[in-house]
């Protein structure tokens, strides 16, 4: 049986690939329930430290898989939004709120639901031949992964509202206008300048790490006292480890760190 799902693990980074290259690597329920199920394996594998998410073929992803989504619709109003949306937004919910950095090579097409796992994601980088659009308007209906809501916070409220609103096509370049993807690169690059990205990242502490994702993800979307409070919370958390009094001593002596990554805590005299 062919894996929806690829996992690769090279050192410290996991590379997952999309793997039904016939369908465009339509998220069928199967795909995302595998997605989220390595995800689940890899948090808990303290040897990887960050991800890498492409697709195979000429797509990053067209989406959500129509024919299977037309099935639970037929059904009832209440399967498609168990099935369909609760799934997807599961999945998109959990890539936005991973405790190590995930970052989304767009190969190629990045429509509809691949458009909202990129937006998800901490971290993008598209292929110049990478296309997305936000096309779930031309089948009657809004995006249901959560690109109603985060586009908006990423691109500003009247450019997502044309892009949802018309289902159009737009570029690489466009995406990294509206802060969709943090660069563009050629397309033999793509999966090099990804791991390189990662590897700048994670030469500093996993845990800090850890903290600056999960305090910019918990706050982005609170009042600023609520989320300097997240803020707070985080470095809390951070302050008894072993992690930032190995950081402030070796800037102290001028040195290179080396961080144990655990959250035990240091031992004071």
């Amino acid at each position: 049986m062919i894996e929806c799902v690829l996992k690769e693990i090279d050192g410290a980074v996991a590379t997952l690939t999309l793997n039904r290259p016939e369908k465009l690597n339509a998220l069928n329920y199967e795909t995302v329930d595998a997605l989220l199920a390595v995800l689940d394996d890899i948090e808990d594998d303290t040897h990887v430290r960050g991800v890498i998410l492409t697709g195979t073929g000429r797509a990053f992803s067209a989406g959500g898989d129509i024919p299977e989504f037309s099935r639970s619709v037929a059904e009832s109003p209440e399967a498609a939004l168990r099935d369909f949306v609760a799934r997807g937004q599961r999945l998109t919910a959990r890539i936005e709120a991973f405790r190590k950095p995930i970052l989304v090579a767009v190969n190629g097409l990045a429509y509809g639901g691949g458009c909202e796992v990129t937006e998800a994601a901490p971290l993008a980088i598209a292929s110049e031949r990478a296309v997305f659009a936000k096309p779930e308007i031309r089948l009657g209906m809004p995006p249901t992964f959560g690109g109603t809501q985060r586009l908006p916070r990423l691109a500003g409220r009247k450019r997502a509202m044309q892009l949802l609103l018309t289902g159009e096509t737009f570029s690489p370049d466009r995406a990294l206008e509206l802060g969709l993807v943090n660069a563009v690169v050629p397309h033999d690059e793509l999966l090099p300048a990804a791991r390189m990205l990662l590897e700048r990242i994670l030469v500093h502490s996993p845990l800090a790490v850890a903290t600056i994702l999960t305090a910019v993800t918990r706050g982005i979307n609170l009042p600023i006292a609520e989320g300097l409070a997240v803020e707070a919370e985080q470095f809390a958390r951070m302050a008894p480890t072993a992690d930032l009094r190995e950081g402030l001593d070796a800037w102290i002596a001028r040195r290179a760190p080396a961080y144990p990554g655990t959250w035990s805590s240091v031992v004071r005299s």
